[in-house]
């Protein structure tokens, strides 16, 4: 069981249809709008697309289930929600799921469907990057959630990018079984959209997961085409997802994606050993039934580059995705985050100050490496440049696989970033004393006692020198942007180093 575990109480997107703003600016180096490297190298084969022509409205506005509401206004940007209809297909597999990847599978069923999708872009027109991201949203809560937003919007805004978030799953739209239950949602989570807001959503249908697979390609058929996007061309498009989310994008890219060559890569974040299941009409996608299937790994025939970013304590425990890993190869970057969590308060928003482990939650720099890495898959599909290698967090093996720690309980190995490598707490992803799902997902952040921090540093002056060689050499390295050197700086702000 996993999830994106988000504040609840903040459902509404709070930016209507229409909102606009003044435009942020962006990084230095943002890449043109210029061909993607990789898309023209295997012919994508044409095939339905969603009907997107149709604009929601009424009701309460836009829904999420964001721990932070997107302030689009500020950030230049418009946001709109139409629906997709169309008739979509299940598939069925042909043969074994082997765990090299290299799946085939073949129609099945067909069914009518009208689900939802939310489009962010640039209010500016000139300002699109022509970069696509498509978010599967997150269900896990049962309710639909925006976590590669959460996590990337500061990047996507400032590079100009459309963001698409599709409400790929049953769950989101017509409501089903809760898989990680989080208080604060008692009364939305598990109704579904339908139910929620039937003002506004009543008219949507899903046939169940097993089309989803075959929605989603049809809502990137339809956005490459330029439908809801304002007179926007797309010239890459990426397939993005986290947690449960991100298991279905492993099923998309080893199964649906040698059929469609919908996208142009895939960021992956947060994936378990396994893929999300194939499921019949009407039926939601059961995650637990797969989670200790054969571990699969990105099959390795495809153009379209992935890049996989994972948390700490995404490699063990329930997810055990080191179950999974691979050597990195010519269309594969796996970057493994020393001290992070699934679920930390990035994620949480502001959830993270009432939830009760019995310690504080992880309050790691995930964010900033996965901002990162969708810059580096960007620059990847623009100009072939590849991203940097990155080294893997120590799992020892052993009846249960476990992180290796040095004396302050840090993860050895890995991504290393100033809170890891010039610490004051221990950050990571090991939960507290609370075992409860969210908790052991929502990892820790021990504060040092005053006596380590005089053992660590000599004064406050020696902190911050070497918490800026390490941030320098992060970004050096390319697992940090310059952009965003400014906001890590910031945690040491408030970090007193004994006199």
């Amino acid at each position: 069981m996993l999830a994106l575990i988000l504040a609840l109480l903040s459902a509404c997107s709070g930016d209507g249809e229409g909102t606009s703003g003044s435009a942020a600016p962006a990084d230095a180096g943002t890449a043109g709008a210029g061909p993607s490297a990789g898309s023209g190298r295997s012919a994508r084969p044409a095939g339905p697309a969603a009907d997107l022509a149709t604009e929601l409205s009424g009701g309460n506005g836009p829904f999420t289930a964001a721990g932070t509401p997107a302030d689009l206004g500020s950030a230049g940007y418009t946001q709109r929600e139409v629906a997709a209809t169309g008739t979509a297909s299940s598939y069925r597999a042909v043969g074994a799921l082997g765990a090299d990847g290299r799946w085939t599978f073949a129609p099945d069923t067909s069914a009518p469907y009208r689900t939802r999708v939310l489009v962010r872009r640039p209010t500016a027109a000139e300002r699109f990057s022509g970069t696509v991201i498509v978010e599967w949203l997150n269900v896990s809560v049962g309710l639909d959630s925006d976590a590669e937003w959460t996590t990337l919007h500061e990047e996507i805004t400032r590079r100009g990018d459309v963001w698409v978030g599709v409400s790929a799953q049953r769950i989101g739209v017509q409501g089903g079984p809760v898989l990680v239950p989080v208080t604060g949602a008692a009364g939305l989570a598990g109704k579904g959209l339908t139910t929620i807001d039937p003002a506004r959503y009543s008219t949507l249908n899903h046939p169940g997961d097993g089309f989803s697979y075959d929605i989603l390609t049809q809502v990137a058929r339809a956005v490459r085409s330029g439908a809801g996007l304002d007179g926007l061309r797309p010239q890459r498009l990426i397939a993005a997802g986290e947690s449960q989310s991100a298991y279905a994008l492993v099923t998309y890219h080893n199964g649906v994606q040698p059929l469609t060559r919908a996208f142009d890569g895939f960021l992956v974040h947060s994936r378990g050993a396994t893929g999300l299941g194939l499921v019949g009409p009407g039926e939601n996608a059961d995650l637990v039934s797969v989670l200790n299937d054969t571990p699969t790994i990105f099959r390795t025939d495809l153009d379209a580059p992935v890049l996989d970013v994972q948390t700490e304590s995404d490699l063990t425990g329930v997810l055990n995705s080191a179950r999974a890993r691979q050597p990195d190869n010519p269309h594969l970057r796996l970057w493994e985050v020393a001290g992070t969590a699934h679920a930390d308060t990035r994620l949480l928003g502001p959830a993270a100050a009432v939830l009760d482990c019995g310690v504080p939650i992880n309050n790691g720099p995930l964010h900033f490496v996965a901002k990162a890495a969708l810059r580096a898959l960007t620059v990847w599909l623009t100009t072939g440049a590849q991203p940097p290698v990155a080294p893997r967090i120590e799992v020892a093996a052993g009846s249960e696989p476990h992180i290796t720690r040095d004396a302050d309980g840090i993860a050895v190995g890995g991504i290393r970033t100033p809170p890891v490598d010039v610490p004051v707490s221990a950050l990571s992803g090991a939960g507290g004393p609370n075992t409860s799902t969210i908790c052991a997902l929502a990892g820790s952040s021990r504060p040092f006692t005053s006596s380590r921090l005089g053992e660590l540093y000599s004064s406050a002056a020696d902190y911050r020198h070497r918490y800026d060689e390490s941030a320098k050499s992060a970004v050096n390295s390319g697992f940090i942007l310059t952009a965003d050197l400014e906001s890590l700086r910031k945690a040491t702000d408030t970090t007193v180093i004994p006199s």
